[in-house]
């Protein structure tokens, strides 16, 4: 009897180990097709970044799909960060290409993924806007970097507002924090930029005047 019970378990693990590891090569096909599209975005390139975002959908459908029946290994972790990647990149396209117009960023909805890794992955865009604010700054467009900085200051809002424990939020309080961070020093670079340049403008309005 042990022995049938022994088998019928060796047998279960044994199909759950394959299942892991296949999903384990999925997961980091989704964050190599997220991070591709990430420098793409930042890039300007739209064309590549898209293609590898729907490369991405593609590879979480099938992570999904895989993982059916398999509640315990699809929430070990490897899955909830392939979401999360896929959340940001996805959101990050939506605020470039859109030209800052919040009202189109997708839902977990339409992107299929878990509400705490969503959260988590609209916790990384500020990081990404940082990167896309200090760009606009070396291009001189200060209205645009304040647009972005206020999207940055509204997404750490909404981050604020769920004040839930971490086994709920998979760890949403550090991002709110690390986002809160990155804001401020945007908030400088932002600031002191558009002195500098007041600066500049008016040393040379002096310089034409003498």
């Amino acid at each position: 009897m042990l022995k049938e019970i022994s088998i019928r378990i060796r047998e279960n693990f044994e199909v759950k180990d394959k299942i892991r590891e296949e999903g384990l090569k999925i997961s980091r096909e989704i964050v190599r097709e997220c991070r591709t599209a990430s420098f793409a975005l930042h890039g300007k390139d739209f064309e590549k970044a898209e293609n590898s975002i729907e490369a991405a959908g593609r590879a979480l459908k099938k992570l999904e799909s895989r993982f059916e029946g398999h509640a315990d290994i699809y929430h070990a972790g490897f899955v909830e960060h392939a979401q999360q990647e896929y959340t940001e990149v996805s959101i990050l396209h939506s605020l470039l290409k859109d030209e800052e117009k919040t009202q189109n960023i997708p839902s977990p909805d339409e992107l299929r993924v878990e509400y705490a890794a969503y959260l988590n992955g609209l916790g990384d865009v500020v990081g990404e806007l940082r990167r896309h604010v200090l760009d606009l700054i070396r291009e001189d467009s200060f209205e645009k970097a304040e647009v972005f900085l206020g999207i940055m200051e509204n997404i750490h809002a909404v981050l604020m507002d769920f004040d839930y424990p971490d086994a709920i939020t998979g760890g949403l309080r550090r991002k709110t924090d690390v986002s809160r961070s990155l804001i401020e020093k945007t908030r400088g670079d932002v600031v002191n930029s558009i002195q500098q340049k007041k600066l500049e403008l008016a040393m040379q309005s002096l310089k034409f005047r003498l």
